[in-house]
């Protein structure tokens, strides 16, 4: 009520002819982007959180309610709720962000946040809850209508959401874990799973391509930047597009996720810049030594110390009784377990997690400095000197030809040598797993995190330590590690924690830098081959395989058919291939077993090997079953062995079937759609969103774009599905960016609010 009543005050103040607090005027263009100018940074974040709002409200206001762990008492503790990139039970949700957001202190951090930082914060509240009152109870979208948990939001709200935001790749995938933690003699809660691990990077999970072209590679001798974020179709991490200027201050086109009040990557007059997740990991895992006579007791140095307890309630639906639980949590951070990883709590040992991102408020902040920079050279000094990036590399390129990729995060400072001195007895075998946990000894104080002198926070590892790539012809990444970013020049090793050096690399990475050095040797790059790049759909997988697989069928008849199939497909995952589904059922049947290689992977040659398919013996009768039972399961799912990949991958909107090119990164293609089975094919739920090609002219940039599921998730909006037909067709669009184009491009009459 009290709130209400500020609001309400706050309008009337505005309707007497006092000077507004909060104004912006919002312009759309082709397919819904807005184009928010305002005074100042509060108007700035007013504009946005309406125009944002407008289109996505539902998703938005459930988000609040997952930050505030309020998602069983509305949608009930077995319900589920993505709270990183995969989907966990609401109760476990529910306990995470109760017991691991810590508000008061994230009240006290904003106390110490540039006041532009703040500005943004309260101007956002003020336009989302402006939006609210204007659409009113019964304007709202089918999804929230009438739905209690729809409601205005404070500062508070806020903070929890961007906390949110940087733990997405650290303990928040292991939230689960963190939520079923309890000791061995108490009871779990009935209904938390925390088997899975929940964490996953390069193929597996959030990825991105960004590739930067300096001088050098280009045919203008201007920078070149292709951005390609692989990131959820569905729910609170999807992409939306839009322009904020502020005259004279900040003038930046691009895209945010929910609740983001400027763009956090895109592109300004003279600078554009992508991300992409990095390979390093940005918490580690503490081994517990406990104490015999007490489970919740752990010694450090032989000196016993008790693990902070905290009553966590969990409220329920009306007429349940909210579910309590006990959380632990020691020096070194949440008691969590991680069945996946035999990381369970015994009467011996316990797991603890410190992450590097919790109370990180200085994102925001860098990303205000990279929309204000005028080189990569200012790029590049905002992100070491914050270490406010939370868990992407930043790759950028400007209008005089440099090329940057600097992988510098909020990382945990655990050199090499300090985690084989504090290594476990499960250290080095998680450290080469897929997940690549890195496992300290918490029996010892010594093996926490090092403290080194002029970070901004204790712990973190200086960006001096981390891998910074300058160039004049380029630097690339596709999710792996730092070290094979060109393979002119690849980086020496850093700390394991950085990411895997002098391995193997993914087909991604692999295709993206043969696609870049054969493009190169053919001659200069511009905006034309690079969109062609982006969008050509080639497997790498494919064109290492099909060639030594045909052969396989000349004497078995049962697989005539299929291989007349790939004989006639042409290695593409264009919505016209025919034959695509079949290699993929194939390739996802037989891709991790490295007994099909001839040629094993060569530290001498990374990006061409392994290499040759092995055809004989063993390797010949697992390749021939594997296509067989491709065959067999694309009979199943009433799919033709030569069906057009665009019949068979799809995105619903509405009544319409809209053909999806693109396919998984493990195919060794670029533009990434990792898709799940539906009745009558597949369809996409992470990769390729918004994408961006921008170059620069003698007076500012050249940028083409598409957002392949398009702004709205109202379906009953216009935008719900346009630029989905439009990305189908392969047709970019270029983004209006100075005045006169906006206004050129202007649909319907500019939305001015203020209060």
């Amino acid at each position: 009520m009290r709130l209400f009543w500020a609001l309400a005050l706050a309008t009337m103040a505005t309707a007497a002819g006092a000077a507004p607090r909060f104004a912006a005027t919002i312009v759309r263009t082709p397919f819904g982007i807005p184009h928010i100018s305002a005074a100042d940074w509060r108007g700035a974040a007013y504009g946005v959180a309406y125009a944002y709002a407008q289109d996505n409200l539902c998703l938005l206001a459930e988000e609040f309610v997952t930050v505030n762990g309020e998602r069983s008492r509305h949608f009930g503790p077995a319900g589920k709720a993505v709270a990183a990139f995969e989907p966990i039970d609401n109760l476990a949700s529910d306990l995470f962000f109760r017991s691991q957001i810590d508000v008061a202190a994230l009240r006290r951090g904003l106390a110490r946040q540039p006041k532009a930082a703040v500005d943004l914060i309260d101007g956002y509240v003020a336009g989302y809850n402006r939006y609210l009152r204007d659409v009113g109870a019964a304007g709202a979208p089918v999804a929230c209508r009438g739905k209690a948990w729809l409601r205005p939001i404070t500062r508070d709200d806020m903070l929890r959401l961007n906390e949110k935001q940087m733990l997405l790749a650290g303990s928040l995938p292991l939230a689960a874990g963190i939520a079923a933690a309890a000791p061995p003699t108490a009871k779990p809660v009935a209904g938390l799973d925390a088997r899975g691990l929940g964490f996953g990077d390069g193929e597996s999970g959030i990825g991105s391509n960004g590739w930067a072209f300096g001088g050098d590679a280009t045919a203008d001798g201007r920078g070149l930047l292709v951005g390609n974020p692989h990131f959820p179709w569905n729910g609170p991490n999807r992409f939306w597009q839009m322009h904020v200027t502020i005259p004279g201050q900040y003038d930046v086109m691009g895209g945010g996720l929910a609740g983001t009040p400027i763009p956090t990557l895109g592109f300004n007059k003279d600078v554009a810049w992508t991300h992409t997740v990095t390979a390093a990991r940005h918490f580690t895992l503490f081994q517990l030594t406990l104490d015999p006579a007490d489970p919740t007791a752990y010694l450090v140095d032989g000196k016993r110390e008790n693990m902070a307890k905290t009553v966590i309630s969990v409220p329920m639906p009306d007429g349940m009784a909210p579910v309590t639980r006990t959380l632990y949590r020691s020096r070194f951070g949440a008691i969590t377990v991680v069945p996946a990883a035999l990381m369970g709590w015994t009467a011996k040992t316990a797991f603890a997690i410190r992450d590097a991102n919790q109370g990180n408020q200085r994102g925001l902040p860098t990303w205000l400095a990279i929309g204000q920079a005028k080189s990569t050279a200012d790029v590049r000094r905002a992100v070491e000197t914050s270490l406010g990036i939370p868990w992407v590399n930043t790759i950028a390129a400007d209008r005089d030809g440099n090329a940057l990729l600097a992988d510098v995060t909020a990382v945990p400072n655990v050199p090499a040598r300090q985690i084989e001195a504090c290594a476990v007895p499960a250290t080095k075998a998680l450290l080469a797993s897929a997940a690549r946990l890195v496992l300290l000894d918490g029996a010892r104080a010594a093996c926490d995190w090092q403290a080194a002198p002029g970070t901004p926070a204790p712990g973190l590892m200086p960006a001096a330590d981390q891998a910074v790539v300058a160039r004049r012809d380029y630097a690339a990444n596709s999710n792996d590690s730092y070290w094979l970013n060109s393979p002119r020049a690849p980086h020496v090793p850093l700390s394991p924690i950085l990411g895997p050096a002098q391995s193997q690399r993914t087909l991604r990475t692999r295709s993206g830098l043969i696609e870049i050095e054969a493009q190169l040797a053919a001659g200069k790059l511009d905006a034309r081959i690079a969109k062609t790049m982006a969008f050509a759909n080639k497997s790498l997988a494919a064109d290492l395989v099909v060639p030594a697989l045909l052969p396989l069928c000349v004497a078995d008849a049962s697989l005539a058919d299929a291989c007349t199939a790939l004989a006639g497909w042409n290695r593409r995952f264009d919505n016209d291939s025919r034959g695509a589904y079949l290699f993929a059922a194939f390739w996802n049947r037989v891709q991790a077993n490295p007994a099909i290689w001839r040629t094993r992977f060569d530290l001498a040659d990374p990006v061409n090997t392994p290499r040759d398919l092995n055809t004989q013996g063993a390797a010949g009768d697992i390749l021939r079953a594997a296509l067989k039972s491709a065959v067999e399961r694309l009979g199943k799912e009433g799919i033709a062995l030569d069906a057009r990949w665009g019949e068979v991958q799809f995105a619903q909107r509405g009544a319409d079937r809209i053909p999806i090119h693109g396919a998984h990164g493990e195919l060794g293609v670029l533009n990434v759609q990792q898709a799940v089975v539906v009745p009558g094919g597949l369809t996409p739920v992470h990769g390729t969103s918004y994408v961006q090609v921008v170059g620069f002219d003698a007076t500012g940039p050249v940028a083409d774009a598409l957002l392949s599921y398009s702004q709205s998730t109202d379906p009953a909006s216009p935008h719900f599905g346009d630029q989905t037909r439009e990305y189908a067709a392969k047709r970019w669009h270029r983004l209006p960016f100075r005045p006169a184009e906006v206004a050129a491009s202007a649909v319907g009459t500019p939305l001015k609010i203020s209060e």
